[in-house]
């Protein structure tokens, strides 16, 4: 028979006295935070059958934040994948408890966005949200700031020098990595960038990375008018098949913002797979499938768990120590995906 976890196993594993262990098991009298870990951390190791009472102790002492998410379109598998890192996130602090509120944006109107804020704002203790850059965005955040929550912008920037802070990926890198993908991998011919919005501060600097690492380095790879997809793939659907039509010189399709999934769409029932070079962001069923069936050439990958946790912490740091500064910008690494390494 199997010797049932006792106290004293736990002070062994924890390094504690008995009578120190008890007092965090029982609640007596007050006991470092520090040392309640060390208990739990000991408990949960060994199996301790109380180890789910010593975690709603340590939870109850510890501060508990109401953390307000604002995400792009739900029907994108990218922002579905988002939300989960964001739930994740959220369950997986020690030091304080957080209640992530996630919320959907149906459209990228500055009218809609600003408020969604003022309606969110009440309800959570701060806020991080993907938004384009604009005018009336930028005023509402300056309002949200005012009353005390702090903003972040995530994935893409917005309102610089009001927002607190900003945690994605480096996007000019990230467009000049897709330049150097394409360049390696398109014959001489025409181009194409796609983008979700110009207002969208990330989009834009994807391009300009892009564009810039092209006129360095690939002269032959002339780049054709951006395409606005909206992030609606039926509308990079459409988009694609006329650029098709339009230019048969057609060499490489950079997706920069949303709708890959319609432009992949295009370019599988029309036969392009190997002919067209194409770039996109983020591994997903689609574009999984795309690499496999050479219809993608590369993805660059945003790291959903690593942008989680970084969010979050931020935003608990900012309500624990309001007056303290933060950096800008948070630059997370990006991950890149070809066919031999999905």
């Amino acid at each position: 028979m199997v010797r049932r976890p006792t106290v004293a196993d736990i002070a062994r594993i924890a390094d504690l006295s008995v009578a120190t262990v008890d007092r965090v098991l029982n609640g007596r009298l007050p006991v470092r935070q520090e040392t309640a870990q060390r208990v739990f951390g000991a408990a949960e190791q060994i199996g301790y059958h109380g180890s789910g009472l010593i975690r709603r102790r340590l939870e109850q002492n510890l501060p508990h934040y109401r953390l307000g998410f604002l995400l792009q379109r739900p029907d994108q598998l990218f922002y579905q994948d988002v939300a989960t890192a964001l739930q994740q996130a959220g369950a997986s602090p020690t030091q304080f408890r957080a209640t992530p509120t996630i919320a959907f944006l149906a459209n990228q109107t500055p009218a809609e966005i600003a408020t969604r804020l003022a309606e969110m704002a009440p309800r959570v203790d701060a806020i991080a949200m993907v938004a384009v850059d604009h005018p009336a965005v930028t005023a509402a955040v300056q309002e949200v700031e005012a009353a005390g929550k702090p903003v972040f912008s995530l994935l893409s920037d917005f309102a610089a020098g009001i927002r607190r802070g900003y945690v994605g990926t480096n996007n000019r890198k990230v467009g000049r990595t897709a330049g150097w993908l394409i360049a390696k991998s398109a014959k001489a011919g025409k181009v194409v960038v796609f983008v979700g919005s110009h207002r969208f501060h990330g989009h834009e600097m994807r391009e300009i990375g892009f564009r810039s690492y092209l006129r360095e380095a690939a002269p032959e790879l002339s780049i054709i008018d951006t395409q606005v997809s909206l992030e609606d793939g039926a509308l990079a659907h459409e988009a694609t098949l006329d650029l098709l039509r339009r230019h048969p010189d057609l060499s490489a399709i950079y997706v920069a913002g949303g709708g890959t999934e319609g432009v992949i769409t295009a370019l599988r029932d029309e036969g392009m797979a190997g002919r067209i070079a194409l770039v996109c962001n983020e591994l997903n069923p689609v574009t999984h499938a795309a690499l496999a069936d050479n219809i993608a050439t590369a993805v660059i990958g945003t790291p959903l768990a690593a942008l989680g946790a970084s969010i979050v912490n931020l935003m608990a740091a900012a309500l624990a120590h309001p007056a303290a500064d933060f950096a800008g910008q948070t630059f997370l690494p990006f991950d890149i995906y070809v066919s031999e390494n999905i």
